[in-house]
């Protein structure tokens, strides 16, 4: 069959280009409206980060959330803005299960289960995913944890939720501290 010609309505080929150079448009369209949005998150978390007015010796809350490894404009954004009064309490069990990464005990008769929470809000829980995951690249201590479930037998998803998990609690206490993430600080044996 790779002969036969395939038969085409009239008008296609000539409607075919118009079409393209309109998609084309388009995503030029979406792709300077995304840089636009990014930019003004930015400058957002900036403003706040002057406006915080911290201890002369502890930086703001967002430039400590920056510091940690995968960690990007908007997820640092996700994490100012919901529940920041959370945030501000440096309350890494609420956290942990608002962000979906606390499994929820389910008794069976005399038997308990542990299971994946699958409440909260999505947005959340599809914030902290892309952080676990850029995070496994340059932290070597991520990697390993990551490694590690992985080797045991365990999913992508749960490898990338305990890291997520470790991650979290590492912030809360940078933040709880007012100290900048330090690669350093943990030595791993390769």
């Amino acid at each position: 069959m790779a002969g036969v010609p395939v038969p085409v309505a009239p008008g296609v080929v000539e409607a075919a280009p118009a079409r393209i150079r309109l998609r084309a448009r388009q995503l030029a369209r979406i792709n300077e409206q995304l840089r636009a949005a990014k930019r003004a998150m930015a400058d957002l978390m900036d403003e706040r980060s002057a406006r915080d007015e911290p201890p002369p010796s502890t930086p703001p809350d967002a430039v400590i959330l920056r510091s940690l490894p995968g960690v990007g404009p908007p997820v640092v954004a996700t994490l100012l803005s919901e529940a920041s009064g959370l945030l501000l309490a440096r309350d890494y069990r609420a956290r942990r299960c608002l962000c979906g990464l606390a499994p929820v005990t389910r008794p069976s008769g005399r038997a308990q289960h542990l299971v994946r929470r699958r409440a909260g809000p999505r947005r959340r829980v599809h914030t902290v995913y892309p952080w676990s995951r850029v995070a496994i690249q340059p932290d070597p201590v991520s990697r390993a944890e990551y490694k590690a479930w992985r080797t045991r037998g365990h999913s992508h998803g749960r490898a990338l939720r305990s890291v997520t998990d470790r991650l979290l609690a590492v912030a809360c206490a940078m933040l709880r501290t007012g100290t900048l993430f330090d690669p350093d600080r943990f030595q791993i044996e390769m």
